[in-house]
């Protein structure tokens, strides 16, 4: 596993200025103030012993005006990412087993893990979701050390009963304030209805208590909620990636129906929410209310649809949302950022992008472009974006599984 990072170092900020400003857990965010103009290209900077492929030749990536963006690490594979107290950059690589401080560049962290895939921190402790387990370490010096479980068992592709098949393995880990802690399990497949009688159940975000004890679930009907994380108000949101190769509403699979349906669920998760798969799915402009499934619930008779409460927000159709994080970023105010991946079960390819969704009164607007640029008009890509994280700095670091990159996105000084 080969890391190359930018030359110039980071200059690191107190824990507390980084708590402040990247996990949103401790202060609610005040309302939000109106964005900049739209994003507008700019080149994207590479520094010359970063300029591997696919990043060897000019790239424009559209950015707020007045903003940089440069590479400043190459990362094959790079996932999830967070900011350890020390301001160290960290970032999972599932496919190596390993979780890297990319920023300053030590190497890894911790190697051998099972596909290490969500990160976080909850004061001095880091959290590590292996598709397998949850652990927490003890983050000193630099180190992580002191590995406990905090929840084990969990499914995977070596699960026996599994049989090696199984599509949404990475599990995504928050703290709340109140130190549970709450880890998302994907579905097995696009439309596995036996998940939901799993034990764990899959497609579902789970909670341990503090302190520790059996997880129990949180919320259901979650087909892969990737996207996990705290607002400042201590809400627990999810942005999910939902099916695929859906019937319309006569039971057809019709490619312009798949094309825009179901969209992408951005939710609060409150005890019990059920978000619906694989028998309904959310329809409409947000807040999205459900409708049902017509290749598992036809008639209604395996979840009333009606029942369930609306999305509060949505992505189009197979964006394929990934990491999500709270923060304030300047002319956008406080908001989640979310990695869009981009699809692929669309005619028209979903571009990739960072989206940022604004906060308001308690609630998330709607999606705006941070970072774009990604696809050309053929659907070709450089990039797909993973996570976004707002550093200590200010600037907001971002991780590419696609280009194996990470990008450093800055606002004016």
């Amino acid at each position: 596993m080969r890391v190359w990072a930018a030359r110039s170092a980071i200059a690191l900020i107190t824990a507390v200025a980084l708590a402040a400003c990247g996990t949103g857990l401790d202060t609610a965010p005040p309302s939000s103030s109106a964005p900049p103009a739209g994003p507008a290209a700019a080149p994207l900077k590479v520094p010359e012993d970063l300029a591997q492929a696919p990043l060897d030749e000019p790239r424009r990536a559209l950015i707020p005006r007045g903003w940089t963006i440069e590479v400043i690490a190459r990362v094959p594979k790079a996932r999830m990412a967070a900011f350890a107290p020390d301001g160290a950059l960290l970032v999972s690589v599932p496919d190596t087993g390993q979780v890297l401080t990319v920023r300053p560049d030590r190497g890894a962290l911790l190697d051998g893990l099972e596909q290490p895939h969500g990160l976080a921190f909850a004061g001095p402790t880091l959290y590590v979701a292996e598709s397998n387990r949850i652990d927490a370490y003890d983050y000193v010096d630099g180190r992580a050390v002191n590995r406990r479980t905090i929840a084990d068992g969990l499914p995977d592709a070596k699960s026996p009963d599994l049989h090696g098949a199984y599509a949404h393995a990475l599990k995504s880990v928050a703290v709340g304030s109140d130190d549970a802690v709450y880890f998302s399990i994907g579905s097995t497949g696009n439309i596995s209805a036996e998940d939901r009688g799993a034990s764990p159940p899959r497609a579902s975000v789970m909670r341990v208590p503090p302190g520790g004890g059996p997880a129990a679930p949180f919320a259901t009907g979650v087909r892969n909620g990737t996207g996990l994380a705290f607002a400042g108000d201590g809400s627990l949101w999810t942005a999910v990636n939902n099916r695929d190769n859906v019937a319309d509403p006569q039971g057809r699979v019709r490619q312009d129906y798949v094309d825009d349906n179901p969209p992408e669920s951005v939710a609060k998760l409150t005890p019990g929410r059920e978000l619906g798969w694989p028998y309904c799915n959310p329809d409409g402009a947000p807040p999205a209310g459900f409708i049902r499934d017509m290749q598992t619930n036809a008639d209604g008779s395996r979840l009333d649809c009606a029942a369930l409460a609306p999305v509060e927000q949505t992505l189009p159709a197979h964006s394929a949302p990934l990491g999500m994080s709270f923060t304030e970023l300047p002319g956008y105010g406080p908001g989640a950022l979310i990695g869009v991946h981009g699809s692929w079960n669309r005619q028209s390819p979903q571009a990739p992008e960072v989206s940022f969704f604004g906060w308001d009164n308690g609630t998330l607007g709607p999606q705006q472009t941070l970072v774009g640029g990604f696809q050309a008009d053929d659907g070709s890509r450089w990039g797909r974006p993973v996570a976004a994280v707002t550093g200590p700095d200010g600037a907001v670091y971002i991780t590419d599984d696609y280009a194996g990159a990470v990008y450093r996105l800055a606002p004016p000084a």
